[in-house]
């Protein structure tokens, strides 16, 4: 069995952790896909490591079923000294590697991973207000993030 994993990795230029329309691709980002046997942790597939396109995306060509292994896409690196810093959130995602959990296609997607820029842009303030977020501080670049309807904390609850 052959599979194709594909993914994306971008810049989190507001430091929130999730993408936003600020994001930028970052292209020669380097990823690395490893499966683990799920009993004894032993590797059972390690890729070579894989450089972002010119978008961000990537692709890894794996042969073989890894019923018994949980495999991770991990972020390596990235060439952008203002933007090296791995997203706690995104830094790895899980793919299944096996028809046995009823997936039949050999196309695989990874959640797309992202590095932090060290600075949030200024315009991060207005995209995230648009968003329905708003600032509650900015300390060493990073915004905390609250919503107005309730879903997140507000600062008097912090």
């Amino acid at each position: 069995m052959h599979y194709m994993v594909v993914g994306h990795v971008y810049c989190d230029t507001c430091r929130v952790e999730f993408e936003t329309k600020l994001s930028e691709p970052i292209s020669g980002a380097v990823v690395k896909l490893e499966c683990r046997n799920r009993t004894n942790e032993a590797i059972t597939f390690q890729s070579p490591e894989i450089v972002a396109d010119s978008h961000g995306d990537y692709h890894i060509i794996v042969e073989g079923d890894y019923e018994e292994s949980d495999c991770d896409i991990a972020l390596v690196r990235s060439p952008r000294a203002d933007c090296s810093d791995p997203t706690e959130a995104w830094r790895k995602s899980r793919v299944v590697l096996t028809t046995f959990d009823g997936l039949s296609n050999k196309l695989r997607f990874a959640n797309n991973l992202g590095f932090k820029k060290d600075i949030a842009l200024p315009q991060c303030t207005r995209i995230l207000k648009e968003m329905g977020y708003y600032e509650l501080s900015q300390e060493d670049g990073d915004f905390e993030l609250s919503q107005e309807d309730g879903d997140f904390t507000h600062s008097s609850e912090l």
